[in-house]
C-alpha cells in the first residue's frame, strides 16, 4: 500500500485526505472460482474527519478496513493514506501478561520511543481514555469497558493521523456501549484525528460519524452517504439521531431484500 504525504515548499502539510480508497475492487478464492468481495469502492476521508461504514453482515466492510490499514491487498485499484493507519479491533486483543501500562508502552516501543519516556506518554495516554491510575493493572483485572479504553490508548499511542475501529464497541453492553461512543467522540475532537468505524449498528453510525457510508452487499458497492449535520455531542436517544437512522435502515433494509439476504 503506498503512503503519501503531500508538502507545501514551507513545509506545511497540504494533504486533502486522511485515507484515498480509488476504484479498489478485492476477490477471494472460492470453490466455484474467485468471489468479488468488494468492486469498484472509491471513498475520502478527510483530515479530521469521522466516517462510519455500515452494511448488512457479510458486505466487505471488514476486508475494506483491513486493506486501507494494509493487513492485505487490493485485487484493483489503489489506497494511499496520510502515514501508517492505527487499527482497533472488536476484540481488545492485549496480551494478559503484560499490564494496561506495559501494552500501550509496547506501541510506543515498536514506534522507536526512548525507553526514558515511554512511562510518561502512556500515563498520559491512560489519563486521556479517562484511565488514570491503571498502568499496573493487569488485563483480567480489568472489565470491558476498561479493556477497550487500554486498546484505544494503545492504537493512539501509534501516533497515526488517521484510526481504523472494527466494531470495537459490540460486545459491551448498552451502557458501557453509550459510554464509550461519548469518550470516543471527545478524543476525536481533541485530537483531531480521522476516524474510519466499521459497524452493523445504524444508531451507532449516526451517532458517532460526520458522514455515513452505506456498502450494499454481494459484492460490497459504495450505495448511498449520508452527511450527518446533527451537532455534537449527541445521544443515541435524540430525535434527530432516530429520524436519520429509520432513514438509513429502509435502505439497508432494500439493499437486504436487493441481494436476498434475512
Amino acid at each position: 500500500m503506498a503512503t503519501t504525504l503531500a508538502k507545501a515548499a514551507d513545509g506545511a502539510d497540504t494533504t486533502e485526505y486522511a485515507a484515498r480508497i480509488e476504484h479498489v475492487s478485492k476477490s477471494f478464492a472460492g470453490p466455484a472460482g474467485p468471489q468479488l468481495v468488494l468492486d469498484d469502492i472509491t471513498l475520502d476521508v478527510a483530515p479530521g474527519e469521522f466516517v462510519t461504514l455500515l452494511g448488512a453482515s457479510g458486505c466487505g466492510k471488514s476486508t475494506l478496513l483491513n486493506l486501507v490499514a494494509g493487513l492485505d491487498k487490493p485485487s484493483a485499484g489503489g489506497i494511499t493514506t496520510n502515514g501508517r493507519p492505527a487499527l482497533m479491533f472488536q476484540e481488545h486483543a492485549l496480551f494478559p501478561w503484560l499490564t494496561a501500562g506495559k501494552n500501550i508502552e509496547l506501541a510506543l516501543k515498536l514506534r522507536g520511543v526512548p525507553k526514558a519516556e515511554r512511562q510518561g506518554r502512556t500515563e498520559e495516554l491512560l489519563e486521556l481514555v479517562r484511565l488514570k491510575g491503571a498502568y499496573g493493572k493487569r488485563v483480567h483485572e480489568l472489565s470491558g469497558g476498561m479493556r477497550q479504553r487500554v486498546a484505544l490508548a494503545r492504537a493512539l499511542a501509534q501516533d497515526s493521523q488517521i484510526l481504523l475501529m472494527d466494531e470495537p464497541f459490540a460486545a459491551l453492553d448498552a451502557i458501557t456501549r453509550d459510554v464509550l461512543h461519548d469518550e470516543l467522540t471527545r478524543i476525536w475532537r481533541e485530537t483531531g484525528l480521522s476516524v474510519l468505524f466499521v459497524t452493523h449498528n445504524v444508531r451507532e453510525a449516526v451517532r458517532l460519524a460526520q458522514r455515513v457510508v452505506l456498502l450494499s452487499s454481494r459484492p460490497g458497492r459504495i450505495a448511498r452517504e449520508w452527511t450527518v449535520d446533527i451537532p455534537q455531542p449527541r445521544r443515541i436517544e435524540d430525535a434527530p439521531v432516530a429520524e436519520l437512522s429509520i432513514e438509513i435502515t429502509e435502505e439497508l433494509r432494500g439493499e437486504i431484500r436487493r441481494h436476498g439476504q434475512h
